[in-house]
């Protein structure tokens, strides 16, 4: 480790290119040593000097050419785009953003939950229509909501559930670790006992070899007649099992932001369902994006060259 690590920001950082992020960046540390590519070959002309690269996604070539690299900070909460064992054989610091998004998502899952128990669907329906016919709405606080994956994300879905009078249950591995606010929270082994309970159950875990194809046939079964919200993953569901779940009735509705295949094909049933709520994985959407994810890199580089722990660290 150097005094001054040179950072890498990729041209494969987003689709919308790299400047906002390298911007934010440079307001927060002063006068870092920040390589910003605005394509492929820039990026691998900087990545033999690249102790630290700061990215979305990491390429096969990048990983390769970066001789030097030491530490991937990843700009967003999910892992499941790098190749862990590869870094981990590289012996690399992986970090990530995890609670970058909380806010913005769990804003989401609030006002997806409250599209069905306030009858919204049905009311913009009706608005096309010019027609005016009073329908009656149910309460969010009357419910119990299942959250599955209690970390920064489903953390911020209790708050706002509890702020609204809902009773909350949680999944997480660490129940003791758990925010107050739950009623109850247990481990994964007992998510079918949670689903049974719950009205809503809010997906928010991490994609691993564990939880994919998680909420299958059985899980759905568990549900019941609720309504399912998905921020997570796509393939955390089992897709195929969903839409016989929504096509038998046995589903109240589902919402969800994220798919197995994205975007989702114009020919799946999903698109269908009346009672089904698509938005294109946008529930992490904010204005404050780059000053968030910048604030958190910036705070990690400072313990980096300080030879100090590193927060939000996976490897």
């Amino acid at each position: 480790m150097t005094d001054r690590p040179t950072v890498l920001v990729p041209h494969l950082v987003m689709a919308r290119g790299t400047e906002p992020i390298a911007e934010a960046i440079r307001d927060r540390l002063g006068d870092v040593d920040l390589r910003v590519a605005t394509d492929e070959a820039g990026t691998l002309d900087h990545a033999p000097d690249a102790e630290v690269v700061v990215t979305h996604r990491l390429s096969d070539e990048l990983l390769e050419a970066a001789s030097d690299l030491r530490w991937v900070h990843s700009l967003s909460a999910g892992l499941d785009h790098f190749d862990l064992d590869r870094l981990d054989e590289r012996g690399l610091i992986l970090t990530n953003s995890s609670g970058i998004h909380a806010q913005p998502i769990g804003e989401h899952v609030l006002g997806a939950m409250l599209h069905f128990e306030r009858g919204f669907a049905r009311a913009v329906a009706q608005q096309g229509r010019r027609e005016w016919d009073r329908f009656g709405a149910t309460e969010l606080a009357d419910r119990t909501v299942a959250v599955v994956g209690v970390g920064a994300i489903g953390t911020r879905v209790v708050e706002l559930c509890d702020a609204v009078g809902a009773t909350t249950v949680g999944v997480k591995r660490d129940p003791t670790e758990a925010p107050d606010a739950l009623a109850d929270c247990v481990t994964p082994g007992r998510l079918h006992e949670v689903l049974e309970r719950a009205d809503c159950a809010v997906l928010a875990c991490p994609l691993t070899e564990e939880t994919r194809g998680m909420i299958d046939a059985e899980a759905l079964d568990a549900v019941g007649e609720g309504v399912l919200v998905n921020i997570a993953r796509g393939e955390v569901v089992d897709e195929d099992a969903l839409v016989e779940a929504l096509d038998s009735g046995e589903l109240r509705g589902a919402a969800l932001d994220v798919f197995t295949e994205e975007p989702l094909p114009e020919e799946s049933p999903l698109w269908d369902f009346e009672n089904v709520l698509i938005t294109p994985h946008v529930a992490g959407t904010t204005p404050h994006y780059w000053e968030r994810a910048a604030d958190q890199f910036a705070g990690n580089y400072r313990r980096y060259v300080a030879g100090e722990e590193l927060r939000n660290r996976h490897l």
